[in-house]
Protein backbone atom coordinates (compact mmCIF):
# COMPACT_ATOMS: atom_id res chain seq x y z
CA UNK A 1 0.00 0.00 0.00
CA UNK A 2 0.79 3.49 -0.97
CA UNK A 3 1.49 5.86 2.40
CA UNK A 4 0.55 9.22 0.31
CA UNK A 5 1.32 12.47 1.97
CA UNK A 6 -1.68 14.94 2.91
CA UNK A 7 -1.32 17.16 -0.05
CA UNK A 8 -1.44 13.77 -1.68
CA UNK A 9 -4.76 12.82 -0.30
CA UNK A 10 -6.00 16.12 -1.42
CA UNK A 11 -5.16 15.31 -4.89
CA UNK A 12 -6.71 12.13 -4.64
CA UNK A 13 -10.23 13.54 -3.82
CA UNK A 14 -9.64 15.89 -6.30
CA UNK A 15 -8.55 13.50 -8.68
CA UNK A 16 -11.60 11.13 -8.08
CA UNK A 17 -13.86 14.05 -8.63
CA UNK A 18 -12.96 15.02 -11.95
CA UNK A 19 -12.58 11.74 -13.30
CA UNK A 20 -14.99 9.26 -12.44
CA UNK A 21 -16.81 11.77 -12.42
CA UNK A 22 -18.64 13.00 -8.70
CA UNK A 23 -19.33 16.08 -7.41
CA UNK A 24 -17.55 16.70 -3.96
CA UNK A 25 -20.55 16.75 -1.65
CA UNK A 26 -21.73 13.48 -3.02
CA UNK A 27 -17.97 12.30 -2.23
CA UNK A 28 -18.51 13.30 1.03
CA UNK A 29 -21.99 11.54 1.27
CA UNK A 30 -19.97 8.06 0.55
CA UNK A 31 -17.71 9.10 3.20
CA UNK A 32 -20.77 9.54 5.29
CA UNK A 33 -22.24 6.56 4.40
CA UNK A 34 -19.28 4.42 5.06
CA UNK A 35 -19.18 5.59 8.53
CA UNK A 36 -22.93 5.30 9.23
CA UNK A 37 -22.47 1.76 8.43
CA UNK A 38 -19.62 1.09 10.37
CA UNK A 39 -21.41 2.35 13.27
CA UNK A 40 -24.68 0.74 12.82
CA UNK A 41 -22.25 -2.35 12.12
CA UNK A 42 -20.66 -1.92 15.20
CA UNK A 43 -24.43 -0.97 17.01
CA UNK A 44 -23.32 2.33 18.21
CA UNK A 45 -26.07 4.61 16.44
CA UNK A 46 -28.33 3.86 19.48
CA UNK A 47 -26.68 5.39 21.74
CA UNK A 48 -26.46 9.01 22.74
CA UNK A 49 -23.89 10.52 20.05
CA UNK A 50 -21.98 14.21 19.93
CA UNK A 51 -20.65 15.07 16.79
CA UNK A 52 -18.03 18.00 16.94
CA UNK A 53 -17.27 19.38 13.51
CA UNK A 54 -15.00 21.74 12.31
CA UNK A 55 -15.85 24.03 9.40
CA UNK A 56 -13.45 22.55 7.06
CA UNK A 57 -13.95 19.51 4.78
CA UNK A 58 -13.71 17.04 8.05
CA UNK A 59 -16.65 18.79 9.23
CA UNK A 60 -18.47 18.45 6.21
CA UNK A 61 -18.05 14.51 6.82
CA UNK A 62 -19.27 15.15 10.26
CA UNK A 63 -22.21 17.13 9.58
CA UNK A 64 -23.26 14.27 6.84
CA UNK A 65 -22.99 11.65 9.19
CA UNK A 66 -24.60 13.43 12.01
CA UNK A 67 -28.06 13.48 9.20
CA UNK A 68 -27.74 10.08 8.10
CA UNK A 69 -28.03 9.03 12.04
CA UNK A 70 -30.87 11.52 12.38
CA UNK A 71 -32.43 10.45 9.59
CA UNK A 72 -31.95 6.66 10.81
CA UNK A 73 -33.91 7.57 14.13
CA UNK A 74 -30.75 7.91 16.24
CA UNK A 75 -30.53 11.16 18.84
CA UNK A 76 -27.60 13.18 17.51
CA UNK A 77 -26.69 16.94 18.86
CA UNK A 78 -23.91 18.80 16.60
CA UNK A 79 -21.41 21.35 18.42
CA UNK A 80 -19.86 23.88 16.01
CA UNK A 81 -16.86 25.98 17.66
CA UNK A 82 -17.32 29.68 16.95
CA UNK A 83 -15.34 31.08 14.52
CA UNK A 84 -15.54 34.25 11.49
CA UNK A 85 -15.07 31.66 9.04
CA UNK A 86 -18.17 30.64 7.33
CA UNK A 87 -16.28 27.00 6.36
CA UNK A 88 -15.78 25.30 3.25
CA UNK A 89 -19.06 25.19 0.59
CA UNK A 90 -19.37 21.89 1.26
CA UNK A 91 -19.67 22.45 5.07
CA UNK A 92 -22.12 24.79 4.25
CA UNK A 93 -23.99 22.69 2.52
CA UNK A 94 -23.91 19.79 4.77
CA UNK A 95 -25.09 21.92 7.33
CA UNK A 96 -27.94 23.60 5.65
CA UNK A 97 -28.87 20.09 5.23
CA UNK A 98 -28.75 18.79 8.69
CA UNK A 99 -30.85 22.20 9.87
CA UNK A 100 -33.48 20.92 6.84
CA UNK A 101 -34.04 17.44 8.86
CA UNK A 102 -34.41 18.93 12.01
CA UNK A 103 -30.99 18.44 13.59
CA UNK A 104 -30.28 20.02 16.86
CA UNK A 105 -27.30 22.30 16.44
CA UNK A 106 -24.78 24.06 19.23
CA UNK A 107 -22.15 26.89 18.44
CA UNK A 108 -19.59 26.43 21.60
CA UNK A 109 -18.71 30.52 22.27
CA UNK A 110 -16.53 29.52 25.08
CA UNK A 111 -14.33 26.64 26.24
CA UNK A 112 -16.14 27.61 29.94
CA UNK A 113 -19.52 26.04 28.72
CA UNK A 114 -19.44 22.55 27.17
CA UNK A 115 -21.92 20.01 26.81
CA UNK A 116 -22.91 17.41 29.41
CA UNK A 117 -21.52 13.94 27.93
CA UNK A 118 -22.54 10.76 29.71
CA UNK A 119 -19.65 7.81 29.80
CA UNK A 120 -22.35 5.81 28.02
CA UNK A 121 -22.90 8.58 25.32
CA UNK A 122 -21.28 8.06 22.20
CA UNK A 123 -18.45 11.49 20.97
CA UNK A 124 -17.48 11.67 17.17
CA UNK A 125 -14.75 13.76 16.72
CA UNK A 126 -14.73 15.78 12.94
CA UNK A 127 -12.89 18.89 14.10
CA UNK A 128 -9.97 18.99 11.90
CA UNK A 129 -8.44 16.12 9.12
CA UNK A 130 -5.42 15.57 7.24
CA UNK A 131 -5.69 19.01 6.20
CA UNK A 132 -4.56 20.42 9.58
CA UNK A 133 -1.39 22.59 8.89
CA UNK A 134 -0.90 24.33 12.34
CA UNK A 135 -1.80 23.41 16.07
CA UNK A 136 -5.41 23.63 17.16
CA UNK A 137 -6.06 26.70 19.76
CA UNK A 138 -8.63 28.63 21.77
CA UNK A 139 -11.77 26.97 21.52
CA UNK A 140 -10.66 23.86 19.32
CA UNK A 141 -8.13 23.19 21.71
CA UNK A 142 -10.42 23.16 24.88
CA UNK A 143 -12.16 21.16 22.60
CA UNK A 144 -9.95 18.66 22.06
CA UNK A 145 -9.39 18.45 25.42
CA UNK A 146 -12.77 17.81 26.52
CA UNK A 147 -13.31 14.70 24.29
CA UNK A 148 -10.68 13.14 24.94
CA UNK A 149 -11.11 13.54 29.37
CA UNK A 150 -14.93 13.02 28.90
CA UNK A 151 -15.02 9.47 29.60
CA UNK A 152 -17.38 8.34 27.02
CA UNK A 153 -16.28 6.43 23.87
CA UNK A 154 -14.51 8.76 21.08
CA UNK A 155 -14.64 7.81 17.30
CA UNK A 156 -12.42 9.98 15.44
CA UNK A 157 -13.23 10.54 11.46
CA UNK A 158 -10.31 9.99 8.96
CA UNK A 159 -7.62 10.92 11.91
CA UNK A 160 -7.86 12.45 15.19
CA UNK A 161 -8.21 15.80 15.85
CA UNK A 162 -5.02 17.83 16.26
CA UNK A 163 -2.70 14.69 14.72
CA UNK A 164 -1.18 16.10 11.18
CA UNK A 165 -1.25 12.92 8.93
CA UNK A 166 2.61 13.32 8.19
CA UNK A 167 4.92 15.63 10.53
CA UNK A 168 5.56 15.77 14.39
CA UNK A 169 2.59 16.63 16.32
CA UNK A 170 4.03 16.01 19.81
CA UNK A 171 3.14 20.06 20.56
CA UNK A 172 -0.59 19.61 19.59
CA UNK A 173 -3.13 18.97 21.50
CA UNK A 174 -4.91 15.66 20.11
CA UNK A 175 -8.12 14.02 20.45
CA UNK A 176 -7.49 10.82 22.25
CA UNK A 177 -9.93 8.34 20.11
CA UNK A 178 -11.01 4.93 21.44
CA UNK A 179 -11.51 4.20 16.87
CA UNK A 180 -10.09 5.99 13.79
CA UNK A 181 -12.34 5.62 10.65
CA UNK A 182 -9.70 6.19 8.56
CA UNK A 183 -10.63 6.87 4.62
CA UNK A 184 -9.35 4.74 1.51
CA UNK A 185 -5.46 4.03 3.26
CA UNK A 186 -3.33 4.35 5.97
CA UNK A 187 -1.43 7.81 7.11
CA UNK A 188 2.07 7.91 7.99
CA UNK A 189 1.20 9.36 11.20
CA UNK A 190 -0.08 5.41 12.29
CA UNK A 191 2.70 4.14 12.16
CA UNK A 192 4.33 5.92 15.08
CA UNK A 193 4.16 4.52 18.45
CA UNK A 194 4.45 8.18 19.93
CA UNK A 195 0.94 8.68 18.42
CA UNK A 196 -0.08 4.84 19.74
CA UNK A 197 -2.25 6.39 22.46
CA UNK A 198 -4.24 8.93 20.15
CA UNK A 199 -5.20 6.49 17.63
CA UNK A 200 -7.16 3.46 19.46
CA UNK A 201 -8.15 1.04 16.74
CA UNK A 202 -7.90 1.68 13.42
CA UNK A 203 -10.52 0.80 10.20
CA UNK A 204 -9.85 1.38 7.03
CA UNK A 205 -13.29 2.41 4.92
CA UNK A 206 -13.20 2.22 1.27
CA UNK A 207 -14.79 5.47 0.16
CA UNK A 208 -14.17 4.15 -3.42
CA UNK A 209 -11.21 7.46 -4.02
CA UNK A 210 -10.64 6.30 -8.30
CA UNK A 211 -8.01 3.70 -8.49
CA UNK A 212 -6.27 5.38 -11.40
CA UNK A 213 -4.71 7.92 -9.31
CA UNK A 214 -3.10 5.41 -6.58
CA UNK A 215 -1.94 3.57 -9.94
CA UNK A 216 0.34 6.35 -11.78
CA UNK A 217 0.69 8.45 -8.06
CA UNK A 218 4.49 7.92 -6.94
CA UNK A 219 4.63 7.64 -3.53
CA UNK A 220 7.91 8.07 -0.92
CA UNK A 221 6.80 5.67 0.96
CA UNK A 222 5.07 2.11 1.04
CA UNK A 223 4.47 -0.61 3.12
CA UNK A 224 5.58 -4.42 2.91
CA UNK A 225 2.67 -6.51 1.84
CA UNK A 226 3.11 -10.31 1.34
CA UNK A 227 2.54 -9.68 -2.32
CA UNK A 228 5.57 -7.97 -2.72
CA UNK A 229 7.29 -10.38 -0.92
CA UNK A 230 5.97 -13.48 -3.38
CA UNK A 231 6.99 -11.42 -6.18
CA UNK A 232 10.85 -11.26 -4.82
CA UNK A 233 10.96 -14.73 -3.29
CA UNK A 234 12.76 -17.18 -5.77
CA UNK A 235 11.76 -20.79 -5.84
CA UNK A 236 14.19 -23.43 -5.98
CA UNK A 237 15.39 -25.21 -9.12
CA UNK A 238 15.41 -29.36 -8.46
CA UNK A 239 18.52 -29.54 -9.71
CA UNK A 240 20.40 -27.07 -7.07
CA UNK A 241 22.92 -27.52 -5.04
CA UNK A 242 24.27 -26.25 -1.79
CA UNK A 243 26.70 -24.05 -4.01
CA UNK A 244 23.94 -22.60 -5.48
CA UNK A 245 22.95 -20.71 -2.34
CA UNK A 246 26.14 -18.57 -1.55
CA UNK A 247 28.33 -19.33 1.24
CA UNK A 248 27.83 -16.74 3.86
CA UNK A 249 30.30 -15.18 7.14
CA UNK A 250 29.36 -14.31 10.57
CA UNK A 251 31.53 -11.99 12.46
CA UNK A 252 30.06 -12.37 15.83
CA UNK A 253 30.27 -13.12 19.79
CA UNK A 254 32.60 -12.63 22.57
CA UNK A 255 32.95 -14.30 26.43
CA UNK A 256 29.68 -14.15 27.86
CA UNK A 257 27.80 -12.69 24.27
CA UNK A 258 27.82 -16.02 22.71
CA UNK A 259 24.24 -16.49 22.60
CA UNK A 260 24.00 -13.37 19.80
CA UNK A 261 26.39 -15.71 17.86
CA UNK A 262 24.20 -18.67 17.96
CA UNK A 263 20.88 -17.04 17.31
CA UNK A 264 22.39 -15.17 13.96
CA UNK A 265 23.72 -18.50 12.92
CA UNK A 266 21.16 -20.34 13.33
CA UNK A 267 18.77 -17.94 11.49
CA UNK A 268 21.07 -17.78 8.72
CA UNK A 269 20.81 -21.17 8.32
CA UNK A 270 17.33 -20.92 8.46
CA UNK A 271 17.10 -18.54 5.78
CA UNK A 272 18.49 -20.97 3.22
CA UNK A 273 22.16 -19.70 2.60
CA UNK A 274 24.33 -22.82 1.24
CA UNK A 275 26.71 -22.77 3.62
CA UNK A 276 28.03 -20.89 7.26
CA UNK A 277 31.45 -20.02 8.33
CA UNK A 278 31.23 -18.21 11.56
CA UNK A 279 34.27 -16.14 12.80
CA UNK A 280 34.20 -16.30 17.16
CA UNK A 281 36.62 -16.25 19.47
CA UNK A 282 38.31 -19.11 21.21
CA UNK A 283 35.90 -19.12 23.92
CA UNK A 284 32.78 -19.63 21.85
CA UNK A 285 34.62 -22.64 19.73
CA UNK A 286 32.53 -25.38 21.94
CA UNK A 287 29.46 -23.83 22.15
CA UNK A 288 29.39 -22.51 18.66
CA UNK A 289 30.08 -26.32 17.22
CA UNK A 290 27.36 -27.91 19.78
CA UNK A 291 24.82 -25.65 19.54
CA UNK A 292 24.75 -25.42 15.36
CA UNK A 293 26.76 -28.23 13.88
CA UNK A 294 25.39 -27.18 10.53
CA UNK A 295 28.28 -23.74 10.42
CA UNK A 296 31.40 -24.09 10.27
CA UNK A 297 33.78 -22.05 12.15
CA UNK A 298 37.13 -20.40 12.24
CA UNK A 299 38.33 -18.51 15.60
CA UNK A 300 40.25 -15.41 15.98
CA UNK A 301 41.35 -14.23 19.32
CA UNK A 302 40.44 -15.50 22.60
CA UNK A 303 38.28 -13.64 24.31
CA UNK A 304 37.05 -11.54 22.00
CA UNK A 305 37.26 -11.06 18.37
CA UNK A 306 40.09 -10.32 16.83
CA UNK A 307 41.01 -9.03 12.98
CA UNK A 308 40.15 -12.27 10.31
CA UNK A 309 42.04 -12.70 7.18
CA UNK A 310 40.83 -13.86 3.93
CA UNK A 311 37.00 -12.62 4.07
CA UNK A 312 36.97 -12.82 -0.08
CA UNK A 313 35.51 -16.36 -0.64
CA UNK A 314 32.27 -15.17 0.59
CA UNK A 315 29.18 -13.59 -0.75
CA UNK A 316 27.65 -11.82 2.16
CA UNK A 317 29.50 -10.73 5.80
CA UNK A 318 27.48 -10.21 9.13
CA UNK A 319 29.21 -8.33 11.88
CA UNK A 320 28.42 -7.18 15.20
CA UNK A 321 25.84 -9.54 16.92
CA UNK A 322 27.84 -9.76 20.30
CA UNK A 323 30.86 -8.79 19.33
CA UNK A 324 31.75 -6.25 22.27
CA UNK A 325 33.83 -3.06 21.91
CA UNK A 326 37.30 -3.23 22.72
CA UNK A 327 40.74 -1.36 21.95
CA UNK A 328 40.94 -2.96 18.28
CA UNK A 329 37.21 -3.16 17.85
CA UNK A 330 37.95 -0.11 15.06
CA UNK A 331 40.37 -1.60 13.19
CA UNK A 332 38.57 -4.82 13.35
CA UNK A 333 35.78 -3.02 11.24
CA UNK A 334 38.52 -1.35 9.12
CA UNK A 335 40.19 -4.45 8.10
CA UNK A 336 36.45 -5.92 7.13
CA UNK A 337 35.88 -3.23 5.06
CA UNK A 338 39.16 -3.27 3.35
CA UNK A 339 38.94 -7.33 2.54
CA UNK A 340 35.40 -7.14 1.63
CA UNK A 341 33.98 -4.54 -0.90
CA UNK A 342 30.29 -6.21 -1.36
CA UNK A 343 27.15 -5.09 0.57
CA UNK A 344 27.42 -6.54 3.86
CA UNK A 345 25.02 -6.73 6.98
CA UNK A 346 26.25 -3.96 10.19
CA UNK A 347 24.26 -4.75 13.48
CA UNK A 348 24.44 -4.41 17.20
CA UNK A 349 28.21 -3.59 18.34
CA UNK A 350 29.09 -2.65 14.73
CA UNK A 351 27.14 0.21 14.90
CA UNK A 352 28.44 1.12 17.94
CA UNK A 353 31.92 0.95 17.03
CA UNK A 354 30.82 3.10 14.12
CA UNK A 355 28.63 5.72 16.61
CA UNK A 356 32.00 5.90 18.70
CA UNK A 357 34.64 6.22 15.58
CA UNK A 358 32.61 8.58 12.64
CA UNK A 359 35.34 8.36 10.66
CA UNK A 360 34.77 4.35 9.53
CA UNK A 361 31.23 6.00 8.11
CA UNK A 362 32.76 6.85 4.59
CA UNK A 363 34.19 2.88 4.20
CA UNK A 364 31.34 1.05 4.46
CA UNK A 365 30.79 -0.79 1.21
CA UNK A 366 27.87 0.65 -0.85
CA UNK A 367 24.38 -0.20 0.00
CA UNK A 368 25.35 -2.52 2.82
CA UNK A 369 22.46 -3.10 5.25
CA UNK A 370 22.60 -1.26 8.57
CA UNK A 371 20.21 -2.62 11.25
CA UNK A 372 20.11 -0.14 14.42
CA UNK A 373 17.30 0.16 16.80
CA UNK A 374 16.48 3.49 17.70
CA UNK A 375 18.55 4.23 20.28
CA UNK A 376 21.77 2.82 17.97
CA UNK A 377 20.21 5.15 15.15
CA UNK A 378 20.30 8.34 17.84
CA UNK A 379 24.42 7.47 18.83
CA UNK A 380 24.98 7.26 15.19
CA UNK A 381 23.37 10.11 13.49
CA UNK A 382 22.98 12.46 16.61
CA UNK A 383 19.48 12.76 19.11
CA UNK A 384 16.37 12.81 17.31
CA UNK A 385 13.02 13.97 19.29
CA UNK A 386 10.33 12.21 17.64
CA UNK A 387 9.62 9.11 15.34
CA UNK A 388 8.39 11.21 12.59
CA UNK A 389 12.13 12.87 12.54
CA UNK A 390 13.94 9.61 12.82
CA UNK A 391 12.09 8.64 9.91
CA UNK A 392 13.20 11.32 7.56
CA UNK A 393 16.94 11.59 9.15
CA UNK A 394 16.82 8.19 7.94
CA UNK A 395 16.28 8.82 4.46
CA UNK A 396 18.46 11.16 4.28
CA UNK A 397 21.31 9.60 6.12
CA UNK A 398 20.33 6.61 3.60
CA UNK A 399 21.18 8.91 0.64
CA UNK A 400 24.14 10.87 1.87
CA UNK A 401 25.55 7.25 3.06
CA UNK A 402 24.54 5.06 0.03
CA UNK A 403 23.58 2.49 2.35
CA UNK A 404 20.05 0.23 3.49
CA UNK A 405 18.90 1.19 6.99
CA UNK A 406 16.36 -0.90 8.91
CA UNK A 407 15.45 1.22 11.26
CA UNK A 408 14.24 -1.63 13.32
CA UNK A 409 10.83 -1.36 15.73
CA UNK A 410 7.26 -2.25 15.31
CA UNK A 411 6.48 -0.90 11.93
CA UNK A 412 10.23 -1.07 10.90
CA UNK A 413 11.17 0.86 8.42
CA UNK A 414 13.68 0.53 5.43
CA UNK A 415 15.33 3.32 3.66
CA UNK A 416 16.78 3.40 0.71
CA UNK A 417 19.40 5.14 -1.18
CA UNK A 418 17.06 6.28 -3.81
CA UNK A 419 15.26 8.46 -0.99
CA UNK A 420 12.63 5.70 -0.66
CA UNK A 421 11.19 4.24 2.06
CA UNK A 422 9.15 0.57 3.43
CA UNK A 423 6.80 0.40 6.33
CA UNK A 424 7.29 -3.40 7.52
CA UNK A 425 3.66 -5.10 8.43
CA UNK A 426 4.84 -7.78 10.23
CA UNK A 427 5.68 -8.34 13.60
CA UNK A 428 4.06 -8.36 17.05
CA UNK A 429 5.36 -7.09 20.62
CA UNK A 430 6.38 -10.53 21.74
CA UNK A 431 9.57 -10.08 19.70
CA UNK A 432 10.54 -7.21 22.05
CA UNK A 433 12.90 -9.50 23.47
CA UNK A 434 16.99 -9.43 23.92
CA UNK A 435 18.45 -11.64 20.86
CA UNK A 436 15.60 -10.56 17.75
CA UNK A 437 18.01 -8.08 16.52
CA UNK A 438 20.80 -11.41 15.93
CA UNK A 439 17.93 -13.24 13.96
CA UNK A 440 17.42 -10.60 11.64
CA UNK A 441 21.08 -10.13 10.82
CA UNK A 442 21.34 -13.92 10.27
CA UNK A 443 18.32 -13.66 7.96
CA UNK A 444 19.74 -10.85 6.15
CA UNK A 445 23.36 -12.38 6.07
CA UNK A 446 21.67 -15.26 4.66
CA UNK A 447 19.43 -13.65 2.09
CA UNK A 448 22.46 -11.23 0.54
CA UNK A 449 24.58 -14.64 0.60
CA UNK A 450 21.84 -16.47 -1.98
CA UNK A 451 22.30 -13.03 -4.28
CA UNK A 452 19.11 -11.23 -3.48
CA UNK A 453 20.12 -7.49 -4.25
CA UNK A 454 20.57 -5.49 -1.18
CA UNK A 455 17.10 -3.85 -1.14
CA UNK A 456 15.26 -7.16 -2.10
CA UNK A 457 17.21 -8.99 0.97
CA UNK A 458 16.28 -5.84 3.71
CA UNK A 459 12.39 -6.47 2.39
CA UNK A 460 11.97 -9.72 2.68
CA UNK A 461 14.22 -10.28 5.75
CA UNK A 462 12.58 -7.75 7.78
CA UNK A 463 8.88 -9.14 6.52
CA UNK A 464 9.82 -12.78 6.82
CA UNK A 465 11.15 -12.09 10.71
CA UNK A 466 7.94 -10.08 11.45
CA UNK A 467 5.94 -12.95 9.91
CA UNK A 468 7.75 -15.78 11.75
CA UNK A 469 7.22 -13.74 14.78
CA UNK A 470 3.47 -13.69 13.90
CA UNK A 471 3.63 -17.23 13.85
CA UNK A 472 5.54 -17.86 16.99
CA UNK A 473 3.17 -15.70 18.98
CA UNK A 474 0.46 -17.73 18.12
CA UNK A 475 1.84 -20.58 19.75
CA UNK A 476 2.63 -18.74 23.25
CA UNK A 477 1.94 -15.36 24.05
CA UNK A 478 3.91 -11.99 23.41
CA UNK A 479 5.26 -12.08 27.10
CA UNK A 480 6.76 -15.80 27.17
CA UNK A 481 8.22 -15.75 23.36
CA UNK A 482 12.25 -15.25 23.14
CA UNK A 483 13.99 -15.24 19.76
CA UNK A 484 14.68 -18.53 19.11
CA UNK A 485 11.20 -18.91 18.85
CA UNK A 486 11.14 -16.66 15.80
CA UNK A 487 14.26 -18.98 14.52
CA UNK A 488 11.59 -22.03 14.80
CA UNK A 489 8.85 -20.45 12.84
CA UNK A 490 11.59 -19.55 10.04
CA UNK A 491 9.93 -22.38 7.73
CA UNK A 492 6.84 -21.43 8.36
CA UNK A 493 6.97 -18.31 7.08
CA UNK A 494 8.44 -19.05 3.88
CA UNK A 495 5.22 -21.62 3.38
CA UNK A 496 3.07 -18.61 3.91
CA UNK A 497 4.33 -17.52 0.45
CA UNK A 498 3.79 -20.39 -1.44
Amino acid sequence: MKIFTSQQIRQWDAYTIAHEPIASIDLMERAARACYDWLVKNEFQERQIHVFCGRGNNGGDGLALARLIKTGNGHVTVYIPRSDDPGSPDFQINLHRFHECGGNVHIIHTHEILPVIHHHDLVIDALFGTGLNKPPEGICAALINYMSQVGAPVISIDIPSGLYADQCSKKNSIVTADHTLSFQQYKLAFFFSENERYLGQVHLLDIGLHPGFEEREEAQIETVEKELIQKIRRPRKKFSHKGSFGHAALLAGSKGMMGAAVLSARSCLRSGVGKLTCFIPDCGYTVLQSTVPEAMCRTCGSDHLDIPSLLGPYQSVGIGPGISLQDNSAGLLSRVFAQFDQPMVLDADALNILAADRSLMASIPRHSILTPHPGEFDRLFGPIHSECERLQSALLRASEGHVYIVLKGHHSFIATPDGKGYLNCTGNPGMATAGSGDVLTGILTGLLAQGYPPLQAALMGVYLHGSAGDIAVKDSSPEAMIAGDIIGKLGAAFKLLD
